[in-house]
């Protein structure tokens, strides 16, 4: 049985800060992923790389956004759980790292 998360409309809004206000963030993960997709063999592992930390400083980011907000819960274990996996479904490439933060 699925259910809405009541945390829902919070995490929509904190994503939605996110996408309004790292836009650079966003562009430089997707640069940089164009590059390495474009990279000759030689220089396809640094410019995975600079890939990997342009998605780990987006992922600082969202993990900020969440557990600030989680310390003025009681019990944030729903929200975390939650918000984690808001991000995956909206931006799955910080899904991996989100997890692990």
């Amino acid at each position: 049985m699925f259910r809405r998360s009541r945390y829902a409309a919070v995490i929509n809004s904190q994503l939605e800060l996110f996408l309004r206000d790292h836009q650079d963030v966003l562009e430089d993960v997707a640069t940089r992923l164009e590059r390495y997709n474009n990279a000759e063999r030689d220089e396809a592992e640094e410019l995975y790389g600079d890939y990997v930390d342009a998605v780990e400083t987006g992922t600082e980011l969202l993990a900020d956004l969440r557990d600030n907000y989680a310390q003025a819960l009681a019990e944030p274990d729903d929200y975390l759980r939650d918000f984690n996996r808001a991000v995956a479904k909206r931006l799955p490439e910080y899904a991996l790292e989100i997890e692990n933060r």
